[in-house]
């Protein structure tokens, strides 16, 4: 005869119960409670922080940082980094206005295009990194001026006026969301799925605490930070095409400058350890709306450029603080 055994939470009522999971998740993620924080001072000092089309400019605004941001944490949860991202946005969005504007291509030839300019990137950094094991900080930092450089090498001048037909990318609207955010969403839901019921989500952790460990334990310690190089490429070039599209214009010099630290700082912000093995998509995409609020709040409060800037600085570090010891603080 078998008894049921009972636990000191299943005689709370479901109230209760609630209360401690939402107390669980302020522990695990304390910028959400940041995030709510920053919202409420917006809405009180603008008047206009919710809504519903500043919340849409916010949305898409966040949206190429958000297709970036995913497979670059899964990368950095296992124990690498990629620099480059921003040159790689660049590169794509000139790639896909090219075969768009200039050569007078189909919107997909375009994207395709963009694509496949990101996953050559993203190879080059995966080989040298994970088959060659040169370290993934100076190899995708000097990708990210050596890409510069062929992007603006292959389009010295500006890149405008791509067609209407291209212009659907960024501007067109699925089931009333813009098409970005759609895309976005996707990606926030493979990368989580991806992490939370697949083997290689699996190893990406086990690389990420201890590489010598999982190829100990069998894990092939290469393929799958391979694979992240490559699919961080890819979404970097997919994030300049978005851009090209909704500015209908690009120019090698500066599309995409500063964005590595950007994503980078929404990366940290949202709690995966720089040093890999921890992390969620929940909390990047916590990172990513605080980077779009506080921005989006800032420029509505006409602060100036300068300090905004150092507000992004100063939260660069409050991430990797929360990286180093928001683990050790829900222990």
């Amino acid at each position: 005869m078998t008894t049921a055994t009972t636990t000191p939470a299943d005689h709370l009522s479901p109230g209760l119960r609630a209360a401690g999971s939402g107390l669980n998740t302020m522990r695990r993620h304390p910028l959400l409670l940041v995030l709510a924080l920053m919202v409420l001072v917006f809405q009180l000092t603008t008047g206009s922080f919710l809504d519903a089309g500043n919340l849409r400019g916010i949305a898409t605004d966040a949206a190429t940082l958000a297709i970036v941001a995913v497979p670059l944490a899964l990368l950095v949860v296992s124990g690498y980094l990629d620099l480059s991202v921003g040159s790689t946005l660049a590169l794509g969005g000139l790639v896909a206005g090219w075969l768009a504007g200039q050569q007078h291509q189909s919107p997909v030839v375009a994207v395709l295009g963009a694509l496949a300019a990101g996953a050559a990137v993203g190879a080059v950094n995966g080989i040298l990194c994970c088959h060659l094991g040169l370290s993934a900080f100076i190899v995708t930092l000097a990708m990210l001026a050596a890409v510069r450089g062929l992007a603006q090498q292959l389009f010295p001048l500006p890149l405008s006026s791509f067609g209407s037909g291209f212009a659907w990318l960024g501007g067109a609207r699925i089931a009333g969301i813009d098409a970005p955010v759609v895309i976005a969403a996707l990606v926030l839901v493979a990368g989580a799925l991806f992490l939370a019921f697949t083997p290689a989500g699996r190893h990406v952790f086990a690389i990420g605490v201890n590489r010598e460990a999982a190829y100990l334990s069998g894990i092939n310690i290469r393929r799958a930070p391979f694979a992240l190089f490559v699919v961080t490429g890819v979404a970097a070039a997919l994030a300049g095409a978005i851009k090209a599209s909704v500015l209908d214009s690009v120019v090698a010099g500066t599309s995409g400058a500063g964005f590595e630290l950007t994503v980078l700082t929404a990366v940290l912000l949202g709690g995966v350890a720089l040093t890999g093995g921890s992390g969620s998509v929940f909390g990047v995409l916590l990172g990513v709306l605080f980077l779009g609020c506080l921005q989006n709040g800032l420029t509505l409060l006409n602060v100036p450029t300068f300090w905004q800037q150092m507000a992004q600085g100063v939260a660069l570090v409050a991430g990797a603080a929360l990286a180093s010891f928001g683990p050790r603080l829900t222990r």
